[in-house]
């Protein structure tokens, strides 16, 4: 059984990005198959994601914005007790009106320390072992 505690977690497994902060609770190390992150994004922020390596879901719990189809330009409202699967790669954009806080979850998992590319996407990064 892996026990694991937000306020508890070491500077390896938290990235910091200029839109958003992310605590990356279970990582490939761990072995479940995918990641796991709590993930809270900056009030006022727009962050363009195109994540063509990976799939995505996403439950927010607190705060507000929009997530835009960047295909069809669908927007949508995103608030606290809402969930978007991003099940098809979608490009998107998301809004945040206010602080948002996210549990966000990556199939195949992230490694740790990925970033945003230029394209919006993270890398697919290999490691060995639990961290």
């Amino acid at each position: 059984m892996i026990i694991r505690r937000l306020d508890e977690l070491g500077a390896d497994r938290q990235v910091d990005a200029t839109n958003w902060t992310s605590r990356r609770l279970l990582l490939k190390g761990d072995g479940m198959g995918f990641s796991l992150h709590d993930t809270v994004i900056r009030a006022g922020t727009t962050t363009e994601m195109h994540y063509a390596n990976h799939l995505e879901a996403v439950y927010c719990i607190e705060g507000s914005g929009t997530v835009t189809l960047k295909g069809s330009g669908e927007v949508i409202p995103i608030e606290a007790g809402t969930v978007y699967a991003l099940d098809q790669h979608d490009e998107h954009v998301l809004r945040a009106s206010t602080r948002m806080r996210m549990v966000c979850v990556f199939n195949p998992p992230l490694v740790g320390p990925e970033v945003h590319d230029a394209t919006g996407a993270y890398p697919l990064l290999e490691s060995s072992g639990a961290s």
